[in-house]
């Protein structure tokens, strides 16, 4: 008999043993593979959020930042200036713009308003395009007029559709547009005549890829669609930069600019060498992700906890197999000897014993990689959500509340995440959209380790057992 088929054969020769040794090396496995899968889930999330928004910074007119505030608008000259900024890598201006539906009788006039990106003051020009976003209560209350209680019954508003002029294909984060349909705007730095519009905007308006609309009596052909994740967001043209200052007849004049650093450890450095090199009587430069780092710290303290936990999974795995095969080798003295007696080799009695214990691990792997493809995303969930309640706890013992609010924009509960409640604002989404998928690769690599520890704990006492001389063993049966 070979020695392949005596180890599957001895694998099985008590099958209640079989049975229970596997389901206690399947939930061994299966949180350790899951402890992987959510170390790798979470690994991707922090490199992901490094490389979108956790470099940027957010230059705005000094005074000019949140809902109120005047200052002079920024300038080329000073986005030349701030791309000279060492570490900086890109600076995109952008110029803001409030579409508002014209109605019969309405001239193309255009006007100093709020609603840039930001807070920023924008420019309001007119359109025949119609909001995608209806006012509702809360849209005719802060556009109403009149005194605090007052009875009077006002008029249903249209609220304006957001306009955003750009040097590059970013968001007002300095995030890529995720484009759907269609393309970009070909050359940023030109006036063309195209947009990128919003996909509920599209949808509002029955458009479509080649699609025209008006802006100020002069029509734009849409180049492509965008999706920004919301439905304000989605209530956005973009136009190439130039353009927007051409609608606003503001040339040279920029809302704000979005400037993107080389890496997070340079992001402090360069925005205090930023703001030397503006002014501070010019411009104000935020971060405007700025609780971004704590999330991206929480994330770093699970994927830590993650790592940890797989690899005590593992070492519980390989402990219960050395302990078993400990068992299962003093149990076959007799059977060893006669091996040795019979001129069997100890790299042959040691193989027999570690292919037996593969046999186990690899029922085992089976059953945890079920479980962990059940279980990893649970798991993954629960960590990050007891860490993110213990992080958010000191974020707001540190400064929370109208301290918090002044230094995010000027918003109570803005976070400084565009407006999110909650401690991190729009960190706490990124926090929880972390998705933890059992990819192939990761289990692959998982179960490796785990038959690596294995052959390991099999290998250990057999070959112990293997050295002893076959005399001695027989006597001692």
């Amino acid at each position: 008999m070979s020695v392949l088929a005596r180890s599957v054969g001895n694998a099985f020769r008590n099958k209640i043993r079989t049975a229970a040794v596997v389901a206690v090396l399947a939930v061994a496995i299966g949180l350790a593979l899951a402890m992987l899968v959510a170390n790798q889930a979470v690994g991707a999330k922090v490199q992901e959020l490094n490389a979108s928004v956790g470099t940027t910074l957010t230059v705005n007119p000094a005074g000019g930042q949140g809902f109120e505030g005047g200052g002079e608008p920024l300038t080329s000259a000073q986005a030349q200036t701030a791309a000279g900024v060492a570490n900086v890598t890109s600076v995109v201006g952008t110029k803001a713009l409030r579409l508002q539906t014209a109605t019969t009788g309405t001239t193309a006039t255009t006007q100093q308003g709020f609603g840039g990106p930001g807070g920023q003051q924008g420019t309001t020009v007119t359109t025949n395009l119609t909001a995608a976003v209806d006012a509702g209560t809360l849209g005719n209350r802060n556009n109403a007029s009149g005194t605090t209680g007052s009875t009077t019954t006002q008029p249903a508003r249209s609220l304006p559709i957001t306009a955003t002029g750009i040097g590059a294909e970013v968001d007002s984060t300095g995030k890529a547009l995720d484009i759907t349909s269609g393309t970009g705007l070909g050359d940023y730095t030109a006036a063309e005549a195209k947009a990128i519009v919003g996909t509920t905007l599209a949808e509002k308006n029955n458009l479509t890829v080649g699609s025209t609309f008006t802006i100020q009596d002069k029509t734009f052909t849409v180049a492509g669609l965008f999706d920004a994740g919301t439905t304000f967001g989605n209530n956005a043209v973009y136009v190439t930069l130039p353009e927007a200052q051409t609608l606003a007849e503001t040339p040279d004049e920029l809302s704000t600019m979005i400037v993107t650093v080389n890496s997070m450890e340079n992001v402090d450095s360069t925005k205090t060498a930023l703001q030397s090199a503006l002014g501070t009587d010019k411009a104000d430069v935020t971060q405007g992700q700025r609780n971004l780092q704590t999330a991206v710290s929480s994330l770093d303290s699970v994927k830590n906890i993650s790592l940890v936990a797989f690899i005590a999974a593992l070492a519980t795995a390989g402990l219960i197999i050395l302990l078993i095969m400990v068992m299962l080798v003093r149990e076959r003295r007799r059977e060893i000897g006669v091996l040795k007696a019979i001129g069997a080799r100890n790299r042959t009695i040691g193989l027999q014993f570690v292919l037996e214990s593969l046999v186990l691990v690899a029922l085992g792997s089976v059953v945890g990689a079920a479980i962990a493809s059940f279980a990893s995303g649970g798991i993954a969930s629960a960590l990050i959500s007891s860490n993110t309640s213990t992080t958010a706890a000191t974020t707001n013992q540190r400064g929370g509340g109208l301290a918090g609010a002044a230094a995010n924009g000027g918003v109570p509960g803005g976070g400084g995440f565009g407006g999110q409640g909650g401690p991190f604002g729009g960190a706490n989404q990124l926090l929880t959209s972390v998705t933890a998928s059992v990819s192939p690769g990761v289990l692959a690599a998982g179960i490796a380790a785990v038959f690596a520890v294995a052959i390991i704990g099999a290998l250990v006492p057999a070959l112990l057992t293997a050295r002893i001389r076959p005399i001695e063993v027989l006597r001692g049966e």
